[in-house]
């Protein structure tokens, strides 16, 4: 009998819950289902978000790999286009007697050659004319003479310099003209 009563007394905790809760309803979907779509929601995310972390780390992989070749492929353009200069260089040495003519023909063919190679992989030179205004970006200046021209402008280039695309290989050296 005792337990017939138990079962009749309902636990208060149950009875507020049930009493709080709203009403099932047939369109409504139960706390169960509405747990097990919101579980299968989350493992689809999970399983989105670590796709795309995958994908992520692929990219930046491949991306190290193109990195790496371009540096140890960077000097085959050049390279290739330097390959005709040496030929030529190495057949001029094979000419048993040669002539004053042939040897100057010879250098100014090659000349081009190298002009053409250095165009071609964007190394160009820094040839400033007297009286260009000096550029520290571009000439280096060793010394610095009195001239009739406006102070701070080349005077006479001692060597060329040179560029590749936009960044400097070696500044013209220079002089400068002084101040008066």
């Amino acid at each position: 009998m005792q337990d017939q009563e138990n079962q009749a007394v309902p636990n208060p905790e149950a009875a507020a819950a049930a009493a709080s809760a709203p009403p099932s309803t047939p369109d409504q979907p139960t706390l169960e289902e509405q747990l097990s779509a919101t579980e299968a929601k989350l493992a689809e995310m999970h399983d989105a978000f670590m796709r795309a972390k995958a994908d992520g780390e692929n990219i930046r992989r491949r991306a190290q790999e193109d990195v790496a070749k371009a540096h140890k492929f960077a000097v085959e353009s050049f390279a290739e286009a330097m390959v005709p200069v040496k030929d030529s260089l190495e057949m001029a040495l094979k000419v048993e007697t040669p002539s004053i003519e042939s040897l100057k023909e010879g250098v100014e063919m090659t000349l081009k050659q190298l002009s053409s190679a250095f165009e071609k992989n964007r190394l160009l030179e820094i040839l400033p004319a007297q009286g260009d205004k000096l550029d520290p970006n571009k000439h280096q200046a060793v010394a610095v003479v009195p001239a009739d021209q406006e102070a701070n402008t080349v005077v006479s280039v001692l060597q060329k310099g040179y560029m590749i695309a936009d960044r400097l290989l070696r500044p013209a050296i220079v002089t400068a003209a002084q101040a008066k």
